[in-house]
């Protein structure tokens, strides 16, 4: 039987996804969507926000105005698997919300190889910067996220993410601390939690190749975003 254009494959990355010559793309695993929810045994409530790039969680509430840390978690997959709003990791984010008592935002950012590297960076660094606009507006009394404005310490604020998502949480880091203060005054990163942390090593690598074709080399700048190492951890 001759194979037609719509089955010839030109490009196969197992246990990520494979590009048939038509321009189709068929992940190995698709996640399954969740709505955000509020949990009646824990008292963990999400949401979300910042046109469903994120999903915001709030911790149970014991006294008025209570404060907490804010993390920013970003979910790994290779760069071109899973969401925020996955089943998998909402359920972790309720999970770390309740042991850990912290406002978490999980961000999601579009996926390669349809949306090529570094848009999964700019993504993230959008979202954090919208939480950091929040905050100045909460300064100035403007702001409209009343769980950020009510129960957010901004100067506690900390980053994490596991395998890809790690690596962009790296990223994260070194453009926060690009200046002095890029996400102004009052908000801080005094930490991050790099879970199997997705990095890189010299040897050249297809699949970082594929998802992120502006590299241009070993003396990019921005290669060290996505070269992953040989051990792909949670990936």
């Amino acid at each position: 039987m001759v194979s037609t254009p719509v089955d010839e494959i030109a490009h196969d990355f197992p246990p990520f996804f494979r590009v048939y010559k038509d321009g189709r793309v068929e992940r190995f695993h698709n996640y399954v969507y969740v709505l955000p929810s509020d949990d009646p045994n824990t008292g963990v409530r999400s949401k979300d926000v910042n046109n469903n790039s994120a999903r915001l969680y709030l911790p149970k509430i014991t006294e008025n105005n209570q404060k907490f840390p804010l993390l920013i978690y970003i979910h790994g997959g290779g760069f071109s698997t899973e969401s925020a709003f996955s089943t998998g990791h909402d359920k972790y984010l309720h999970s770390i919300v309740t042991k850990a008592n912290v406002v978490a935002i999980s961000v999601d950012y579009r996926l390669a190889p349809e949306h090529p590297l570094p848009i999964c960076y700019d993504d993230s660094w959008a979202v954090i910067k919208w939480a950091a606009a929040l905050h100045v507006e909460m300064c100035d009394h403007l702001i409209t996220e009343p769980w950020l404005k009510d129960h957010v310490d901004f100067s506690r604020v900390f980053l994490a993410g596991d395998s890809a998502g790690a690596n962009i949480v790296h990223d994260m880091m070194v453009r926060a601390s690009a200046s002095e203060k890029p996400l102004g005054d009052g908000f801080k990163i005094i930490g991050m939690a790099l879970i199997h942390p997705f990095f890189g090593n010299d040897e050249p690598d297809e699949y970082c190749s594929f998802v992120f074709p502006g590299c241009t080399g070993l003396d990019d700048p921005s290669r060290e975003r996505c070269h992953e190492s040989k051990e792909f951890g949670l990936l």
